[in-house]
């Protein structure tokens, strides 16, 4: 099998956090989204993994490069204009006879991948969504099996989202149907979109089914980011093996090599990266970068860029890389 994972986005709605690195590589319960990603498909047998790479390229470069994976290449998407023309740039890398698992990216989900080891059909993953309209959506018969794909409806046709998992069996198919699109010049919304491909392969005659997902984590926004950061700390959680002085950690929380917590509160749903130093501190539902200094100030649903510093301050920040905020109080 191999695995292809687009990480070209440039995650414009969390800046200022992605103007120094991709959305892909963002911090989140102790390790990069990236990470938690190719942790999902662990156990499966991967020949490859093509990483579709584009805004911060030089990034997910040294990600993998320090990751040090023997079965990785980099595929890079010059002109970004759509998910169906990002996959086929992968196209001369893929085997007829070789499965496929696309996983997007910039979500994070609770399902086990294993079963797909074994299966013998084209499965896209999918969640219900009381709002179908913002997403790509599966009609399917009464024994799940995919009848019509349709890319952000606008009008009802199904509640079931595509969450950004594909596993294709029929790889030729697959590659007629993406070079279609683009001799064609069949756009949707003005890009190419894997949808429509997929829903080629299904008017073929192609069987899929759909497999739903326990769980569908967004972290698009601010937000929605430190919300997934607290789902997935409860199974991320090391805070009980360490102790500070004259401060208390309250699960669950995550903790990074050389951190310094002097006389501070942390907690519950905070993620400290590497070097970061509290001193007279009270934080919670956080996500703190690398090398950040905090002292005598009481935060909460913040988000700390790497190597910023915040002193005396009371309150909410999402706070750039290289920042440095310091309320003066009268005294």
């Amino acid at each position: 099998m191999k695995v292809i994972l687009p990480v070209a986005g440039t995650g414009t709605r969390l800046r200022p956090f992605t103007l120094h690195l991709p959305k892909c590589l963002l911090p989140i319960a102790g390790k990069t989204l990236l990470d938690h990603i190719i942790d999902s498909f662990k156990d499966l047998n991967v020949s490859e993994m093509l990483f579709i790479t584009g805004y911060k390229y030089e990034h997910v470069d040294a990600f993998l490069k320090l990751r040090n994976f023997l079965n990785a290449r980099t595929v890079f998407q010059e002109n970004p204009q759509g998910l169906g023309e990002a996959i086929s740039l992968c196209l001369p890398y893929l085997k007829d006879d070789e499965p496929v698992l696309i996983i997007l990216g910039d979500t994070l989900f609770d399902a086990d991948l294993s079963f797909l080891q074994n299966e013998t059909e084209n499965v896209l993953m999918t969640r219900e969504v009381e709002d179908p309209r913002r997403f790509g959506v599966a009609v399917t018969d009464a024994s799940g099996r995919i009848t019509r794909l349709v890319e952000k409806p606008e009008t009802f046709v199904s509640r079931e989202a595509l969450v950004g998992i594909y596993y294709i069996r029929d790889v030729a198919a697959l590659r007629k149907a993406l070079l279609r699109l683009l001799n064609e010049n069949i756009r949707t919304r003005g890009e190419y979109q894997l949808t429509d491909a997929l829903q080629m392969m299904v008017e073929a005659g192609f069987k899929f089914h759909t497999a739903k997902i326990q769980s569908w984590l967004d972290c698009g926004t601010p937000e929605t980011f430190l919300e997934t950061n607290g789902l997935v700390l409860s199974k991320n959680d090391n805070s009980k093996e360490f102790t500070f002085p004259g401060s208390r950690l309250i699960s669950p929380c995550h903790i990074a090599a050389n951190v310094t917590i002097t006389d501070s509160t942390v907690g519950p749903n905070v993620s400290l990266g590497e070097g970061v130093s509290l001193m007279n501190v009270t934080i919670s539902n956080s996500v703190v970068s690398e090398r950040v200094v905090v002292k005598s100030s009481e935060l909460s649903d913040s988000i700390l860029g790497e190597d910023s510093e915040v002193n005396s301050f009371n309150g909410s920040l999402l706070l750039g890389d290289h920042s440095k905020v310091e309320s003066r109080r009268n005294t």
